[in-house]
């Protein structure tokens, strides 16, 4: 009752200052034309008319009313800088209180009630560092200042701090708002407006929030780095650490920036997708199709056959293709470019300051203006017990081990469902393993659509995979030689024998050792890093997979670009990383290729959209190659041709959907690609005919009709 009593006095109050026109007062106009009686007011009543003054200051604010920028600069306007400063800034203060304690009284119970999960998070937030997010907030007017004091009133800030810190944060602002007024008051003529004074009070307005900004920027560097001794000069302007693909780009970018750049890398350049990922696996999956094709030759008019090979040329041939790309990634290579590579494992040990302990031995200490970690991921081991007494192999640790095999593993037991998992699965039991792959989840591929995780499942059981889904791994077993993996469905168990166990169960960003911990930079799974990739310090950069979101060599290097543009220049300008148009492939046959929303993304998120489907068993290209399996499936805005996403599941899938990301890169839609030519016959045209399909869904009948009655009427 006292809430629905307070509630109604305040509708009551806002009601009366509506009804009797009183915001009209608040208006330039209306301060000009009091001006002088108010003046002569104030004259004979100083006191009086300040105090009365203040109240409605205070009343104005205390009820969210429009007229306070008014109110402020009429406070400069009526009573000077010096007074105005003093009446308003506390006049302002109590009445943000005000405000804040009724929302308080009204709303926070409520609200954390009922989204106190969800809020969780900003209560700690709020609770640790409040008072400097709402200094923020008070010193860079973006938001209103009304709807400050209504949101913190619901968080755990305590009410004192909410008042001093409002009182020092908004002094700032206050001085320009009534200095711009005491130039208002001397303006008589048009010619006044011009005055250097009045000029100066604007442009002050206008400069204020970009230099707030920067005040507020430099006061939270000088918070971060409080601790920490910088350094007088620099050996360098940036050290990269990690040789990936994200620290390979960062230096390669700084290199042709002429910027002094070192790159450190403890094991092999190129990281893990030259020496164990995207290269290998790629050059294990073409041998393994081929010898797939051949076995299935009558498809195409040729006889079948067993594919004859040697497994170890197979390796061979993988370790050949890592040789002839590697120099791309090489030390030599980087070197000429102008980049100083230390083969060594880096640790920071302040913000500016990398110690290297260098392979050859020796430790060199390197001062830098700016980090860039690139450090990458390791395979993730799941914590099973008896997994360490079988052993087992990651996608780190196969190749090394398939290399000294006369012949595929004879039983083969992939763990994870997921795009390695699924890659390496089809690959080996296409070159002669008895594979099984177990997935914990219902179904393959869980980020993609349920029918493409159908699909996929399928392609692997057409290429000898037995698929089990839906299982909880309970245990590894040894008993001899024999080796096993005990699983259980729906109260059944099942052992499952093994020579070999592949984990593919995802990766996990290497975090440790470099110093990260010791400088106290926060990491949830990855790296926690803003818009610019930048760390807990700003001079230090997280990229690539030790980052996320995203684990894919390609949104390395994309990341890598903003990152050495903000460490490099960021002092002038910062570029916030682009994720809006991802593209990825799983390189399974068929492949699966994405970008944007797929359809159950988009309801579970509540977006409409429209879905267009084009089968590839209809393209003459797909049919003449006894490819003709798979679709193209395009999500749209509703009623306009706007690419929300497409999901490709086909052959050259990977290679298809460049045309997509190119038109929701740039904002092109369906009707741009259905009105460019491709050529006939290739696997491209599914792109056009899908668009033939959307355009097809939207032609305008009503239209049609007539042209149809305008034709009839020409014969």
């Amino acid at each position: 009752m006292r809430k629905i009593a307070v509630l109604a006095a305040l509708a009551i109050l806002v009601a009366l200052f509506f009804v009797f026109e009183l915001d009209s007062w608040l208006t330039l106009e209306a301060l000009k034309q009091g001006q002088e009686r108010f003046a002569a007011w104030r004259a004979q009543e100083p006191l009086l008319v300040a105090g009365l003054f203040f109240l409605g200051y205070v009343a104005v604010t205390a009820l969210s009313l429009p007229g306070a920028a008014v109110m402020t600069l009429a406070g400069g306007a009526l009573f000077g800088l010096l007074t105005g400063v003093i009446l308003i800034s506390f006049a302002s203060t109590i009445g943000a209180t005000l405000a804040f304690l009724v929302s308080r009284f009204l709303l926070r119970d409520l609200i954390q009630a009922r989204f106190g999960d969800k809020l969780a998070a900003i209560n700690r937030g709020v609770e640790r560092d409040g008072a400097f997010y709402l200094f923020t907030l008070r010193l860079v007017p973006v938001f209103p200042f009304f709807l400050i004091n209504l949101l913190l009133a619901l968080t755990p800030i305590r009410t004192f701090t909410f008042y001093w810190v409002s009182q020092v944060g908004m002094l700032a602002g206050t001085v320009v708002f009534v200095n711009a007024g005491t130039q208002l008051a001397t303006v008589e003529n048009v010619g006044d407006i011009f005055s250097p004074a009045l000029l100066a009070s604007f442009a002050l307005l206008g400069l204020f929030p970009l230099l707030a900004k920067k005040g507020v920027e430099a006061a939270r560097r000088g918070r971060v780095y409080a601790r920490w001794r910088r350094p007088r000069s620099f050996e360098r302007n940036l050290v990269v650490i990690g040789g990936g693909a994200a620290g390979l780009v960062s230096a390669y970018i700084a290199a042709a920036l002429k910027a002094r750049v070192t790159l450190v890398e403890a094991h092999k350049m190129g990281g893990d997708c030259l020496n164990y990922g995207c290269v290998p696996s790629k050059a294990l999956i073409r041998s393994a199709k081929l010898a797939h094709q051949i076995r299935h030759a009558d498809r195409y008019g040729l006889e079948a056959a067993a594919p004859r090979f040697s497994f170890k040329a197979v390796l061979a041939r993988v370790q050949a293709k890592i040789a002839a790309i590697a120099p791309h990634d090489s030390v030599e290579r980087y070197t000429e470019l102008g980049v100083e590579v230390l083969p060594g494992r880096a640790r920071i040990v302040d913000p500016w300051t990398v110690e290297v302990a260098l392979n050859a031995g020796g430790v060199k200490r390197l001062t830098t203006r700016a980090i860039i970690v690139a450090t990458g991921a390791a395979p993730a081991v799941p914590p099973l017990p008896g997994l360490e007494e079988v052993g087992y192999l990651t996608s780190d640790t196969m190749w090394e081990w398939l290399a000294k095999l006369d012949q595929p593993p004879a039983r083969l037991l992939v763990m994870g469902g997921g795009p390695i998992g699924c890659e390496l699965a089809q690959a080996m039991a296409r070159l002669g393993s008895r594979v099984t792959l177990v997935q914990r989840g219902p179904r393959l591929l869980p980020k993609e659509d349920e029918e493409v995780g159908l699909l996929i499942a399928q392609a692997l059981e057409a290429s000898g995979v037995e698929v089990l889904t839906g299982q909880r791994m309970v245990r590894c077993e040894r008993r001899g030689e024999k080796r096993s993996l005990l699983v259980e469905r729906d109260g059944v168990e099942r052992h499952l024998e093994f020579d070999a166990l592949l984990l593919a169960v995802g990766r996990q960003a290497r975090l440790t050792g470099y110093g990260l911990e010791e400088l106290g930079v926060p990491a949830q799974r990855t790296v926690v890093v803003n818009e610019y990739l930048e760390t807990l310090y700003p001079n230090i950069f997280a990229v690539g997979d030790v980052a996320g979101p995203y684990q894919f060599t390609h949104t390395a290097a994309h990341m890598a670009w903003f990152a050495v543009v903000n460490a490099l220049f960021g002092r002038f300008y910062r570029f916030k990383v682009d994720y809006s148009v991802v593209p990825w492939t799983t390189f399974t046959d068929p492949e699966v290729a994405r970008v944007g929303l797929n359809e159950e993304e988009a309801h579970r998120l509540g977006i409409a959209c429209e879905v267009t489907r084009y089968d590839l068993g209809e393209l003459d290209r797909a049919i003449v190659d006894s490819a003709d399996y798979g679709f193209v499936k395009v999500l749209t805005v509703p009623g306009k041709d706007r690419i929300l996403g497409v999901t490709m599941v086909g052959e050259h899938a990977g290679e298809l959907l460049a045309e997509y990301v190119l038109a929701m890169k740039h904002g092109l839609g369906m009707n741009k690609i259905l009105g460019t030519i491709h050529t006939y016959p290739t696997m491209s045209e599914a792109n056009k005919f899908a668009a033939g399909a959307w355009k097809k869904a939207h032609v305008p009948r009503k239209l049609l009709a007539l042209i149809g009655r305008y034709h009839a009427w020409r014969l």
